[in-house]
């Protein structure tokens, strides 16, 4: 991916994005664009507008923290954008710099790891990577994730979205699905733009999925820390489920998540039907051979 094309288009609709209102500045007169113009970016942000349109040109080789404050601040960035723009900034100034080489490695799941896993019982739980590979997985997670084990997804979660129309069913509102799905890995793409395995999967998705490449243009961004989603599992039906994210810290770039339905709800009764139906019998541990980027 293009860092330069990647930043350039990212500004062009944040600033799209925000009205002269928003930014509580008075449109006045016939406007062209949408949404702010460069000249009142550079304005909000206290540096020249030549320097802004360089900023917006893709150009951020040694623009200072304090100027993508500036930018962030005028843009109205979200903690996900802001990450995501000094994300694009680090890239830009050759990464190594801040962040030594990776290396790609074999990734298999540690004994401790699967423990942890195992102990989580009352819902599903699973390790993901920045792609939405699920990487390893609860039984219960096994059981609620089968659809993306054995189709299109093949174990990916954004394949899955995309490329098997059952996910239209499992995401009640797959709209808002997909829409998180493509932030996600918009977000991931910033962190490590030579992910050449991310690349692979952006590119097929792309040119498979009209919905994933009209997403994917909107340079969408999102941290998937905690929230409620709702589902609609093909055994055991409707289910409204909490998620808490956790960054595992020993490997970075991967996530331990788990779901978690209200005590006494009907979504809490159907995930423990789920787990029946799951330890009868017992259903296998997913095997991915998978390559991550760790930091040396």
């Amino acid at each position: 991916m293009d860092t330069r094309d990647e930043a350039r288009e990212f500004l062009m609709s944040r600033r799209a994005n925000l009205s002269p209102e928003q930014a509580g500045l008075t449109a006045a007169g016939h406007r062209r664009v949408a949404g702010l113009r460069r000249s009142e970016v550079a304005m909000l942000a206290d540096v020249s507008p030549e320097y802004y349109a360089k900023i917006e040109r893709g150009n951020l080789l040694g623009v200072s923290d304090a100027v993508l404050e500036s930018v962030a601040r005028a843009l109205q960035l979200d903690d996900a954008e802001r990450e995501h723009l000094f994300d694009l900034a680090r890239a830009a100034n050759g990464g190594a710099q801040t962040v030594r080489r990776r290396k790609p490695k074999t990734w298999t799941a540690r004994e401790s790891l699967t423990r942890a896993l195992d102990a989580v019982t009352d819902g599903p739980a699973f390790v993901r990577n920045g792609r939405m590979d699920i990487l390893a997985t609860n039984a219960l997670g096994r059981a609620f994730y089968d659809e993306v084990f054995d189709g299109a997804g093949q174990g990916n979660l954004a394949r899955f979205c995309f490329l098997d129309e059952r996910a239209r069913t499992f995401y009640p509102d797959w709209e808002k699905a997909a829409d998180i799905t493509v932030a996600i890995l918009r977000a991931e793409a910033g962190h490590d733009p030579r992910d050449k395995q991310l690349q692979d999967l952006v590119g097929e998705l792309s040119t498979r999925s009209d919905a994933f490449r009209t997403r994917w243009g909107a340079h969408n961004v999102r941290r998937h820390g905690s929230g409620t989603k709702e589902f609609h599992h093909h055994a055991v039906g409707d289910l409204t489920l909490t998620y808490e994210g956790l960054e595992l810290t020993a490997e970075p770039g991967l996530s331990f998540l788990i779901y978690t339905a209200e005590r006494g709800s009907p979504s809490d009764e159907r995930l423990r039907l789920l787990a029946s139906l799951a330890a009868a019998p017992p259903l296998p541990r997913p095997v991915r051979d998978e390559t991550i980027t760790t930091k040396e």
